[in-house]
């Protein structure tokens, strides 16, 4: 049985863990993607859900950030040995109800476009394109490579 609920500042080093073991196959950034300090800037700006397992055992995370009525989520990961049961369609679920809640009406999601399969994972979960915007990394990119990101929307 799974809880999600608001990260804490106990659960950053979970966080950092699940997110870069995730994230390791993007293997076009330099380093990993992201740290504490990283981290630490993006909770300034919103929150985490994360969901734990029976012991307690965090096996995924999501960031949210509220954009006047619209929300905005990403770096969505779950731990790689929890992969395929359902936690990532959870997590965006639980995203979706946590910005309803806050008055949001949309969502909003940015993926990268080196990252052919995640447009349609999120299709299936009701997100559409709607546009390019330039890819800020957190680590810089290899050398050679180029990318941006795709923005997807849905309506709640």
């Amino acid at each position: 049985m799974m809880q999600i609920r608001l990260a804490t500042a106990a659960d950053t080093a979970s966080i950092v863990s699940i997110t870069n073991a995730a994230f390791a196959v993007e293997t076009f950034l330099d380093g990993t993607r992201t740290d504490e300090t990283r981290l630490a800037e993006m909770l300034r700006k919103g929150c985490f859900l994360v969901a734990a397992d029976g012991v307690g055992q965090i096996v995924a995370s999501v960031y949210i950030e509220r954009r006047g009525t619209r929300g905005y989520f990403g770096m969505l990961a779950v731990d790689p040995s929890q992969q395929g049961k359902g936690l990532g369609r959870m997590m965006v679920e639980a995203v979706e109800n946590y910005c309803r809640k806050q008055g949001c009406n949309a969502m909003d999601i940015a993926v990268l476009s080196l990252r052919p399969e995640l447009p349609p994972y999120y299709r299936k979960l009701g997100y559409i394109e709607k546009g390019t915007e330039e890819f800020h990394p957190s680590r810089p990119l290899k050398a050679g490579v180029e990318c941006h990101c795709i923005v997807m929307s849905k309506t709640l």
